[in-house]
């Protein structure tokens, strides 16, 4: 059986730039692509805050740019999905179903998912009116209404950043209480553009081909429903790494995000970790990519030592 030098799980700008990196270095990395080839940014229509783009540049486009660089030096892309992991040995095994491969060292980067609703037609909507990230969208709502679904510290600090564009900023809190800090409900509160709607949870997203429109709500003290205009719905309810196929064989945090240190180390000498799936707090393409390349480096040292 091969035995790789670098294997890299997960794509996204984390994982393709440590594939970038590997392979500039002569590493041959091989990419396990998963069930969501590019993560998160696929997903996203304008992206206006990655360097070197004074116009912008599309999501996928981007993804596609750094894939083909990266392969453009021999990283090589398998479109599987790992399931499992086998640190106990080395060098590491690792499985696509009952497909078994082995690597010197590995890069985790499978990201972390933005937690959803649940609703028809959400994630097709995702791009179109509705947002998981703040920082990244905030922006195109200059002047218009927004929604957003979440009570705690992630949510307020959402809607103070929104607030800065948008001319009015609703916040949906399913309770009558708020689960952030003290100091960020106050920021959030003093706020004259942003308002709270208590007991208030998101039924339906109303749409038209320019994406959405308005959404249906629930009191759920009165039950009593109603629509409301609005321009984009941002949902700030948490990130759920993808780490379950790990199996808890290395260092998790209380969250589930991967624990590091020094740049991207893991627990386990000769596996690293790169991006969402070990940053619960940035969570930006160009934070992601420079981890990539951290871990990378790192990779490259262990093999060397």
């Amino acid at each position: 059986m091969t035995v790789h030098k670098v294997a890299i799980i997960g794509t996204g700008p984390a994982g393709l730039t440590a594939a970038l990196y590997s392979a500039r270095a002569d590493l041959a990395p091989i990419v396990f692509e998963g069930h969501e080839p590019g993560g998160q940014l696929t997903l996203t229509t304008d992206v206006e805050n990655f360097p070197g783009f004074p116009e912008g540049v599309m999501g996928p486009d981007l993804i596609n740019n750094i894939k083909k660089q990266a392969a453009r030096f021999g990283a090589e892309y398998i479109q599987k999905h790992v399931t499992r992991v086998d640190t106990t040995s080395r060098p590491f095994k690792f499985y696509c179903d009952d497909e078994e491969f082995q690597s010197e060292t590995l890069i985790i980067s499978t990201g972390a998912s933005a937690k959803f609703l649940g609703l028809a037609n959400e994630k097709e909507l995702t791009g179109k009116g509705v947002s998981t990230c703040a920082t990244c969208d905030g922006f195109f709502y200059r002047d218009k209404v927004v929604h957003i679904v979440g009570g705690g510290d992630t949510a307020m600090e959402d809607a103070t950043f929104i607030a800065k564009f948008a001319s009015k900023v609703y916040m949906c809190v399913r309770k009558d209480t708020l689960r952030a800090s003290k100091p960020m409900q106050k920021r959030a509160m003093d706020n004259e553009k942003i308002e709270f709607l208590w007991n208030t949870e998101v039924q339906e997203i109303l749409f038209d081909d320019s994406g959405v429109t308005g959404i249906k709500v629930i009191n759920n003290k009165s039950n009593e429903v109603s629509t409301r205009q609005t321009d984009g719905l941002f949902y700030a309810i948490g990130h759920r790494p993808n780490t379950a196929f790990l199996e808890k064989q290395i260092d998790l945090d209380d969250h589930g995000f991967i624990s590091t240190k020094n740049g991207g180390e893991t627990n386990i000498a000769g596996i690293f970790a790169c991006g969402d799936v070990q940053d619960p707090i940035f969570r930006q393409a160009i934070s992601a990519a420079g981890s990539g390349c951290q871990a990378s480096m790192l990779a490259e040292r262990f093999l060397h030592s």
